[in-house]
C-alpha cells in the first residue's frame, strides 16, 4: 500500500462532504461538484505529494477545486462552441488560399506575437486570460497583439481588430484598393 493511500482514505471519509459542498458553490449542483472533487483529488494525490496530515491534504485539494472547475468549464465551453460551429446550416466554402496565406503570415510573427494572436482569435481568450496563460503582463499582450496585427495586416492586405470581444469572430476588412 502506498504511503498516501491511508491519507486519501481519511480525507475521503472525513472531509469529502465539506469538499463537495465547497465545489457545489462553484458548480451549482452536487453531481458536477462530486466530479470536480474527484478530479481535484486525483490531481492532488497522483503527483506523489506528501502531506503532514489530513488538514494539509484537504487544504491542497480545496485549492485545486477552482482550477479543476475552470478547466472543466473551459473544456465544456470549447466543446459547445465547436458543436455550434459545426451545426452551421448555411453551406460554408473553405478558401484554401486564404488559409495558406494566414498560416504563411503567422510564420512571419515572433513566437510571442503568434501565441497571442492564436490565443486571441482561435481560442477566443481575452487579453487578461492570455496574460495569465503566458505569464506576462496585459500591457505586453496588448503590445504583441498590436504589433502582430500590423504585421498581419501588411501581409494579408486586411485590417484586423484585436480589441473586439472574443466571442465575436475576427473582423477582417479589405484595405481600400486591395481587391482587384
Amino acid at each position: 500500500m502506498a504511503a498516501w493511500q491511508p491519507l486519501l482514505t481519511h480525507v475521503m471519509r472525513e472531509r469529502s462532504h465539506l469538499l463537495v459542498a465547497y465545489a457545489g458553490l462553484l458548480t451549482g449542483n452536487s453531481a458536477d461538484a462530486e466530479d470536480v472533487v474527484q478530479e481535484a483529488l486525483i490531481r492532488t494525490f497522483s503527483k506523489g505529494r506528501r502531506f503532514e496530515n489530513a488538514a494539509a491534504a484537504e487544504a491542497y485539494v480545496r485549492r485545486a477545486i477552482p482550477s479543476v472547475f475552470i478547466d472543466r468549464a473551459r473544456a465544456k465551453s470549447s466543446t459547445w462552441r465547436a458543436l455550434t460551429r459545426s451545426v452551421d446550416p448555411t453551406p460554408h466554402v473553405v478558401d484554401i488560399d486564404a488559409q495558406v496565406d494566414v498560416r504563411r503570415a503567422l510564420l512571419t510573427l515572433s513566437p510571442r506575437e503568434r501565441s497571442c494572436i492564436v490565443l486571441r482569435f482561435f481560442d477566443d481568450l481575452t487579453v487578461a486570460q492570455i496574460a495569465e496563460r503566458l505569464g506576462i503582463s496585459e500591457g505586453a499582450v496588448k503590445r504583441y497583439l498590436s504589433d502582430a496585427s500590423k504585421r498581419l495586416s501588411a501581409h494579408l492586405s486586411v485590417d484586423a481588430d484585436w480589441e473586439r470581444a472574443p466571442e465575436r469572430s475576427l473582423v477582417v476588412t479589405p484595405k481600400p484598393g486591395s481587391i482587384k
